[in-house]
């Protein structure tokens, strides 16, 4: 039976992640294993924290690497943390390098509002997504974060919300998808976006 393979590297809240899927239908294996990401039918990237230490664990483990080579063969699924690790680069605590697989940087959310960002917001969508099948815009989502991504192509913004500015809240990439929000945590509506990606491999 085919799994949705959930990155473990030691920056994440892998289980309500896996709970979620679980909840939804969706097999998952938490999982460090290249050869485990390679055989899965999608991979969830979640992630917890700074920037700089999420990538560096990622490329001590050779799981970029790994990441990389697969996006375009099956989705995969970057949450908070691990969206804006597709980014190229990232300028949070110092410059460094993503994963490249949209384009653009992460920085800190340009706002008078106080940060982090947390809490609840709406969704305003563009270019239409399999991702936000059967959701309704203006559905609410969790978020919590200080820094977001900066898209360098208008085309893979397929989310944003308001927070002061407009924030990007989701992209997609040749099969490669972020949300900023949590889904995990975001009820019915969080629960609907995941269904939704887990189908996308099918």
């Amino acid at each position: 039976m085919g799994y949705t393979a959930i990155v473990d590297y030691g920056v994440g809240n892998l289980k309500s992640v896996a709970n979620a899927m679980a909840h939804v239908g969706q097999t998952t294996r938490i999982t460090s294993d290249p050869k485990e990401l390679e055989l899965a039918q999608a991979v969830l990237l979640p992630g917890v924290g700074a920037f700089p230490d999420a990538i560096e664990k990622l490329r001590a483990t050779g799981l970029d690497q790994t990441i990389i080579a697969q996006a375009g063969k099956k989705p995969i699924l970057g949450i908070c943390l691990g969206m804006q690790l597709l980014f190229q680069w990232s300028e949070e605590v110092r410059r460094c390098e993503g994963l490249s697989l949209v384009d653009g940087h992460v920085g800190r959310i340009q706002t008078d509002f106080k940060l982090p960002h947390i809490g609840w917001n709406s969704l305003k969508f563009y270019n239409d997504s399999p991702l936000f099948r059967e959701v309704e815009e203006g559905a609410y989502v969790y978020f919590v974060h200080s820094f977001c991504g900066y898209a360098g192509r208008e085309e893979d913004v397929i989310a944003s919300t308001e927070y002061g500015p407009s924030v990007v809240a989701a992209v997609a990439r040749n099969g490669a998808y972020g949300c900023q929000f949590h889904p995990e945590k975001s009820g019915e509506v969080g629960l609907q976006i995941l269904k939704n990606f887990g189908e996308l491999s099918r």
